[in-house]
């Protein structure tokens, strides 16, 4: 049976806050002790646990596997997943890898528990699922939420993915493409992703995106692009707030504001100042 560690806390809280309502004035400064109340839980030693403090609990395992399944039985059972024990299987590091791989990987588990283990691999700077992510990007006919925490992660592993990601650029979907854009915006200086890039600005109907990926990318040969930009008559309020933001942010100067009256945006601004 599965120990219900938030129900413990509450139940714990629930007590500390009927001992001690009268020591406080109002429910704010109530609010204010939960971190110490929280702290002190974690580190009293409960009954329900064996004498066991429910902050080290998890500290006596150290099977990765074990500890992976469990927090999958958690999630199965539909009982809240301790912090503690997510937090010891990213403690485990290297060790643990393998199991959250496994279970990253197993389209037969369900999304949450997917996307956790994607979310500890990145907690713990592991490159080992890059091509796993990459290839979810590859296959994906539309964004979902394990290629969104892919892209996410991608981001946080430097060069590596760079030249896979350029490789790619012609098998995705175009939503996918634009996630390729924001990862590869972190790396100026190479003609390839400048050009993949003012490719991306061109075709895609998010432009104000596009252009902060521009300026992200820091590469000033951008700004014949972003200003012919400026000129399109068809140009909306918001993108061209984000491409002059992108020009600026080039070193290119914007001398004129268009008016933009009957955009929806622009007027519901409007309405707020």
């Amino acid at each position: 049976m599965l120990i219900d560690f938030d129900g413990q806390f509450q139940a714990y809280l629930k007590t500390w806050m009927r001992e001690n309502r009268s020591k406080y004035r109002n429910v704010d400064e109530m609010e204010s002790q939960m971190p110490d109340v929280y702290t002190r839980w974690l580190n009293t030693p409960a009954s329900w646990l064996d004498g066991v403090a429910p902050g080290f609990y998890f500290d006596r395992f150290s099977d990765a596997h074990q500890l992976v399944e469990l927090m999958v039985d958690y999630m199965d059972q539909q009982v809240a997943v301790p912090d503690q024990l997510l937090d010891r299987i990213a403690d485990l590091g290297p060790e643990a890898e393998e199991a959250l791989l496994a279970l990253a990987g197993d389209e037969e588990k369900g999304m949450e528990a997917r996307m956790t283990a994607v979310g500890l691999l990145r907690e713990m700077d592991s490159q080992r699922p890059m091509e796993l992510y990459l290839g979810w990007l590859e296959r994906a006919k539309e964004l979902d939420e394990l290629c969104e925490n892919a892209v996410e992660s991608l981001k946080n592993m430097g060069g590596a993915p760079l030249e896979s990601c350029l490789a790619m650029q012609e098998k995705v979907c175009p939503a996918v493409r634009e996630c390729l854009a924001d990862i590869l915006c972190a790396f100026p200086g190479d003609d390839r992703v400048l050009a993949f890039l003012l490719r991306c600005f061109q075709e895609s109907k998010n432009r104000a995106l596009m252009a902060s990926y521009l300026g992200k990318l820091g590469d000033e040969r951008a700004l014949p692009a972003l200003e012919a930009a400026l000129t399109d008559p068809e140009l909306n309020y918001l993108d061209y707030v984000e491409i002059v933001a992108a020009v600026r942010e080039l070193g290119g100067e914007v001398a004129e504001t268009r008016e933009f009256a009957g955009d929806p945006y622009y007027e519901s601004l409007k309405q707020t100042m």
